[in-house]
């Protein structure tokens, strides 16, 4: 059975106020629990204590949900664009409170990315310590060597500090381009373009094919689902702890 949580906690969860300042709130008498007056280290169950800040009865956190969608080119990975274009969350109909996207994804780029109300698992999947890997379907504007290709999977620097060794395998070349599959364990913001172009190789499409172990199936550009009870433990687990430092 699992404990239950601090009364901070579950202000902070709902948005009501950070635990710092819920805590402030304990102590000013504002939170009550049941109509009594909280005090600091109560425990709380959200889904059947009456939990009121300044008399406002506070609504109980949102389930935990994971979403795979297929970002198709065009739209803005983020919640809302003040230039009007259209986001991921335009995208999705499911009635999931404080949805919001893993990472980013190129406007002008397509493919898998994650979607949750899951705050911690989103950090933890974002940040370059838990070495996330991603998969990319990158066409260049022409034809890299052999050498370049080395080069750039051990790592070049950028303006914002060396990349990480990454994994690259050319499929195929046409006339004027060239087609390669990429494997990274970080994501900056639009790393994959910027690795290329300081290399001389503008990139033409880019397409991302997985990420964190998930890749999109037969989901079409636009689509999403639930993911799996065994996907999301995979994800949990691959997250719990850091992972030590290796190769690719």
């Amino acid at each position: 059975m699992n404990p239950l949580p601090r009364l901070q906690k579950i202000l902070s969860e709902t948005g009501v106020a950070s635990r710092r300042h819920a805590e402030e709130l304990i102590r000013e008498g504002r939170v009550t629990v049941n109509g009594r007056l909280a005090r600091i280290g109560d425990k709380v169950d959200p889904s059947r204590d009456h939990i009121k800040v300044d008399g406002r009865l506070v609504a109980s956190p949102a389930a935990k949900a994971y979403l795979m969608l297929h970002k198709p080119k065009q739209v803005v990975t983020t919640s809302e664009d003040p230039e009007g274009r259209a986001v991921v969350m335009d995208l999705v109909k499911a009635r999931v409170p404080r949805l919001f996207p893993v990472g980013r994804l190129d406007y002008d780029a397509e493919g898998i990315l994650l979607l949750t109300n899951d705050g911690e698992m989103a950090h933890r999947l974002s940040h370059p310590s838990f070495e996330v890997r991603r998969t990319y379907w990158v066409k260049v504007k022409g034809k890299p060597a052999p050498e370049e290709i080395r080069k750039l999977s051990r790592g070049i620097t950028l303006e914002d500090g060396p990349t990480a060794p990454c994994r690259i395998v050319p499929r195929r070349e046409g006339r004027e381009n060239a087609w390669l599959e990429m494997t990274l364990r970080e994501g900056r913001n639009r790393q994959v373009k910027r690795m290329w172009e300081r290399m001389g190789y503008p990139v033409l499409k880019l397409r991302r094919l997985s990420f964190a172990g998930l890749s999109l199936g037969g989901l079409k550009a636009g689509e999403y689902r639930h993911l799996r009870p065994a996907e999301v433990e995979k994800l949990k687990k691959m997250t719990q702890e850091r992972p030590a430092k290796g190769g690719t």
